[in-house]
């Protein structure tokens, strides 16, 4: 039957109660370093049941929760025991003796489990042994709020002290267990509705500069955005800069489909991938019989962008005659094909990108000076995606999302998978991030991708030395503050903690400064009150740079 808790003093030896004592203790620190882990709940709750098990010969450890939705306690966790028993542990407040201990927010002893007409056995994992098995439960709680239970079972012979002793350990770990499960729900809670947040701002982003699959709300990319609206318009040349895989193409394309030629043709050309007789060709279109094999007249693509934008990757490797030829278009619009003499002039926005260093190849005299020039109207830099880590949860989602829908999976991401990759150097960029999304959706088993099969990819990926940022040119400085490499999954949840409150700093600071700091117009930017935002702000210690702009908005007019 089903007893309350009684303390009692413990029987056996004096040797036996101090063995049981140093068990406890070599327990309860384990216990302690594994809820400091950066770990989800539920492997820090296996953790610990297995703990209790090697340590204090608990059997079939369990964690119960209520479920936020529904009211239901589920089992989230159990150490010896099937999934689909596992899926089975729901209950009802009062319901059965998981959901007395819920209910009545009290310990509880078991004796014997197969005398105990509240036992339901509805896991179905204690049928043949109940008879022998003894059960003790405690509520888990926060701050007098009853969160669910742990509970355990005690084989009769392995009982070399009495059963109040096992709800005294249990008891403790319980209350060391309740803030782990508040913090985690806390951090969930955050974490979703940063997430929100951000989905929200990226889609008024999108909206705005329509950049697809362009993903990230850093700062730098802030840069990026504004860059590409304020570009857009004009017909200046525009020169991207940074290393392969950031996403220079992308940007172009934003830029082509946000300027008043948007209706005509984007056209592109790889000038690294063809060499110099057939680059001229490409760019300039030739007359039949120009060369061997010439057997009709071909536009170039300098025709075929007539009225819209051109855009040439990996302007710096192409050579110097074609240099000379480029700057004259550039100059005049007005080329001829090859083997052709007539003029033909057009109307085309140029937009180039290189990932090389233009300056050092002018020094060395293997590229133009006064095309140069002619390129770098408007110089846009895009970082690397080692300089806005913060943006790689976004992209793995983005990326996620894409390729489960592409081949029909279902997958999801641990956080640990995500930390994994966060702190990867990534020399590809971006491209190397989403062929690795890619892979890991493809290959994984079904369900959910962890920290392990993320770091055994990675760790069989090819090393190669980092690119670096581009020489000579300047990348705009982050405005994070203490911006630097994301902490390894060791850090914690503290580190976890930090990084989101400096995403979430920079966002508001970013909303600020775009409205003027006027807090209502910043809230409704965001999504939030303008209670919260000055809330948020006196928690940041966020003040305007120049002390004529009142960072507190007392509405009015200002607020319309």
């Amino acid at each position: 039957m089903m007893t309350r808790y009684n303390p009692v003093s413990a029987a056996g030896s004096d040797e036996q109660r101090i063995q049981y004592k140093l068990r406890e203790l070599t327990a309860l620190s384990k216990i302690g370093e594994a809820l400091g882990a950066p770990l989800e709940l539920e492997s820090i709750a296996h953790r610990v049941m297995e703990i209790l098990y090697q340590e204090m010969g608990m059997r079939r450890g369990t964690l119960a929760l209520i479920e936020e939705s529904s009211g239901d306690i589920v089992i989230v966790s159990a150490l010896g025991m099937s999934v689909e028993a596992r899926n089975k542990g729901r209950y009802r407040p009062g319901e059965g003796v998981i959901g007395r201990i819920v209910c009545e927010n009290r310990p509880v002893i078991v004796p014997n489990l197969g005398n105990d007409p509240h036992f339901l056995d509805r896991t179905g994992a204690r049928t043949e042994e109940k008879d022998h098995l003894a059960f003790i439960g405690v509520p888990l709680k926060f701050k007098g709020r009853v969160l669910g239970a742990i509970t355990a079972d005690r084989l009769f012979d392995d009982k070399t002290v009495p059963l109040e002793e096992d709800l005294r350990v249990l008891s403790t770990v319980a209350s060391l267990f309740g803030q782990a499960v508040e913090l985690h729900r806390l951090h969930r809670a955050e974490t979703q509705a940063l997430k929100t947040q951000a989905d929200n701002l990226e889609a008024q982003l999108k909206a705005q500069f329509r950049i697809e699959d362009m993903v990230g709300n850093s700062p730098l990319m802030h840069q990026v955005y504004e860059s590409v609206a304020s570009v857009a318009p004009s017909r200046a040349t525009v020169l991207l800069r940074g290393e392969s895989g950031t996403g220079k193409e992308l940007v172009a394309r934003a830029i082509h489909i946000n300027s008043p030629r948007a209706r005509a043709a984007f056209v592109r050309v790889n000038c690294a991938a063809l060499p110099e007789t057939l680059l001229e060709s490409e760019l300039f279109g030739h007359e039949k019989g120009a060369f061997t094999g010439a057997t009709q007249s071909r536009q170039g693509r300098f025709e075929m962008a007539d009225g819209g934008t051109l855009f040439l990757d990996e302007i710096g490797d192409i050579t110097p005659t074609t240099q000379v030829k480029l700057l004259r278009v550039l100059q005049e619009m007005a080329f001829e094909r090859v083997g052709g003499n007539q003029t033909i002039r057009v109307d085309v926005r140029v937009v180039t990108a290189t990932h090389r260093n233009l300056e050092a190849l002018i020094a060395d005299g293997r590229f133009r000076e006064d095309l140069y020039y002619r390129l770098n109207v408007v110089p846009v830099f895009l970082p690397p995606l080692r300089e806005r880590r913060e943006d790689i949860p976004l992209l793995v989602e983005h990326f996620r999302r894409r390729f489960c829908e592409e081949n029909r999976r279902e997958m999801q991401f641990s956080e640990s998978a995500v930390w994994e990759l966060m702190h990867h150097e990534w020399p590809g960029n971006v491209r190397e991030l989403e062929n690795a999304v890619e892979r890991l959706v493809v290959m994984s088993p079904a369900g959910k991708v962890g920290g392990e099969t993320v770091a055994k990819l990675l760790s069989m990926m090819p090393q190669r030395a980092l690119s670096g940022p581009v020489e000579g040119v300047s990348a705009p400085a982050s405005a994070l503050p203490g911006a630097g490499p994301v902490g390894r999954p060791g850090a914690g949840r503290a580190s976890l903690k930090m990084g989101v409150e400096a995403i979430e700093r920079e966002e508001i600071l970013g909303a600020l400064n775009r409205c003027g700091w006027v807090q209502a117009r910043a809230a409704r930017l965001l999504g939030i009150t303008p209670r919260m935002i000055g809330y948020k702000m006196r928690k940041y210690g966020l003040e305007p740079d120049d002390p004529a702009v009142l960072p507190v908005s007392r509405g009015g007019a200002d607020d319309n």
